[in-house]
């Protein structure tokens, strides 16, 4: 079966085993570990491993459809912000009695803006199913949206990456408004549970950060899937020459339509396990610069390798996390003297490296067990 086929390819187990062994570690280093030991991670440094799997989720989406199909979207920071924000709605339905001036089943900021009611489209995020649900479908549906206007108008290239942007920025300017119903600037925030744990409980923290790892896993796993299928053959050819694919009688438009949407939803995914770690959701991420970002991860991992993308998310979020913490300032320098340099010296980012260095060290057993053959 297609989806089964992952597992027999020797990268895919690595990565999968290397994600498992990372979780395992941090998991007993933080429970089994007392505090106050060098080798302790503390709640906080769970959280942040947990924010960086989430991203790391959100590169791969992005890799899926840039690395294979050819589409650089710019614009997938818009499907991380609303599943994020689908989540974000259903902790804040979470209130119980936290509510003010009587009303303990509306979010505070509506309170505050007078509003008397909830907004139909709040119906249903009190349940978890129905939330959970709509964290995929909301960005699936833009997607599916956009890319059949898109794809059946055959805007592709240079002109796709700027709608793409275009769509990004005026969800922003929408989510900015306060009689959108989202919290306007401020967003949403001061999320207190889950599924009846408190959010700020170690448990809740290490609970959020396994859930990271193993959706990074099952998306890591889909989007081999897909890339090693006939679908993929398919995507990859209409990426190296689309008018031949075409030619050939294939429906390209279908076939990027598919792979937009799942990307999307994987997308939004990352976003609602992205909400609950870091404890707010706001327009902020529905920033153009945010989705550039994603793609500068990207590049700096591996195109159209995968595992390179997740690389890439982890190495740049963690170098922002030490930038931003001693020269806050810097950091947009250092972000673009990185992406330069491996522009210029990795133009197949780190995978690339990392593949190179494995030829180097099995060719001297290829050329010697040559040599010996023909001095024989």
């Amino acid at each position: 079966m297609w989806l089964t086929r992952p597992f027999n390819e020797r990268a895919t187990l690595t990565f999968l085993g290397v994600l498992l062994a990372a979780m395992i570690l941090v998991t007993l280093l933080h429970v089994a570990v007392p505090q106050g030991h060098p080798l302790h991670v503390n709640a906080y440094t769970v959280n942040l491993f947990g924010k960086y799997l989430s991203y790391a989720l959100l590169a791969v989406a992005v890799d899926l459809v840039w690395g294979y199909l050819g589409i650089l979207s710019l614009g997938h920071g818009a499907f991380f912000a609303l599943g994020g924000y689908a989540m974000g709605m259903y902790l804040m339905r979470q209130i119980g009695d936290r509510g003010v001036y009587g009303h303990p089943e509306l979010p505070d900021f509506m309170v505050f803006l007078n509003w008397d009611s909830l907004p139909w489209y709040w119906a249903g995020f009190d349940m978890a199913w129905f939330a959970f649900l709509m964290v995929l479908l909301v960005p699936g549906a833009l997607a599916l949206v956009f890319g059949f206007l898109a794809f059946r108008s055959r805007v592709t290239g240079v002109y796709l990456s700027i709608i793409t942007q275009a769509l990004t920025f005026a969800l922003m300017l929408a989510f900015f408004r306060n009689e959108m119903g989202f919290g306007g600037s401020d967003g949403l925030t001061d999320f207190r549970e889950i599924l009846g744990f408190n959010l700020r409980s170690n448990e809740a923290r290490l609970g959020l950060f396994l859930a990271s790892g193993v959706a990074l896993a099952v998306g890591y796993v889909l989007c081999r899937a897909i890339v090693g299928s006939k679908l993929g053959r398919v995507c990859v050819a209409t990426r190296d020459a689309e008018a031949r694919t075409r030619f050939l009688g294939y429906r390209v438009e279908r076939f990027q339509l598919f792979v937009f949407v799942v990307s999307a939803m994987l997308a939004g995914l990352a976003g609602a396990l992205y909400v609950p770690q870091v404890g707010i959701i706001n327009p902020s991420e529905f920033s153009p610069l945010f989705s550039i970002e994603i793609v500068l991860w990207v590049a700096l991992g591996g195109r159209a390798t995968l595992y390179g993308a997740v690389i890439g998310a982890i190495l740049v979020n963690y170098a922002k996390t030490v930038f931003t913490g001693v020269m806050p300032d810097a950091w947009l320098f250092a972000l673009g003297a990185m992406f330069v340099l491996v522009t210029v010296f990795l133009p197949k980012g780190v995978a690339g490296l990392l593949a190179y260095r494995i030829k180097r060290r099995r060719r001297p057993d290829d050329d010697g067990a040559t040599g010996k053959e023909v001095s024989a």
